[in-house]
């Protein structure tokens, strides 16, 4: 399966392409203010290899799904048992709320980078978005995700985010599974050395 989406525009189908040509060629709000109500992660079937293969080595008593999406993560952390799941998107909350029936914040990474997230998480797992935090924001970013867990899981289909460089963060164990076309997907999970700055 790639990475392609078939949005359509007022109904009608596009041309299949790569997500990140769309986020280029409208912008990420953009993209998703128009297609939001319908996006899905085309890697589904490795997400969920990732998490079934790992959840025993993570804290998902009560977790946030960042960036959720339609809710793939936490649809398959449901599968597994888990309850205390709560996502966090600002441009499919409406949507994850649909899917999975579980309450969705709107905070987007500026809204994170004003502090307005709030509340403990025993881990907060990320798919598919913190590569597109601009680099200068990232490392402010993850420090406030850390000041409401002490457990960040990042899947990704990227070596990025390297959160691993930013000081004061341990890269505490990786695991990836391989597409049909020989392509990573990662599982990065991290830990704070010392509390957050």
């Amino acid at each position: 399966m790639s990475n392609h989406k078939q949005p359509g525009a007022a109904g009608a189908s596009e041309p299949s392409k790569p997500i990140r040509d769309w986020y280029e060629d409208l912008g990420v709000e953009e993209y998703y203010r128009l297609h939001g109500d319908h996006y899905q992660n085309p890697h589904l079937p490795w997400i969920k290899s990732l998490i079934e293969r790992n959840h025993g080595r993570l804290q998902l008593e009560n977790c946030l799904d960042f960036c959720c999406g339609r809710g793939e993560v936490s649809q398959v952390l449901l599968e597994l048992g888990y309850q205390h799941i709560v996502g966090c998107d600002p441009y499919t909350q409406d949507l994850y709320e649909q899917e999975t029936g579980l309450n969705c914040l709107a905070w987007s990474f500026e809204d994170l980078l004003q502090g307005k997230l709030t509340g403990n998480y025993s881990s907060i797992i990320s798919s598919f978005a913190l590569h597109l935090c601009p680099r200068d924001q990232l490392a402010p970013l993850i420090w406030q995700l850390f000041n409401s867990t002490s457990e960040l899981a990042i899947l990704t289909p990227h070596k990025r985010p390297e959160l691993e460089q930013i000081e004061g963060i341990d890269l505490s164990f990786t695991d990836h599974v391989l597409t049909p076309r020989g392509k990573k997907i990662r599982l990065k999970v991290y830990h704070p050395l010392t509390s957050a700055p």
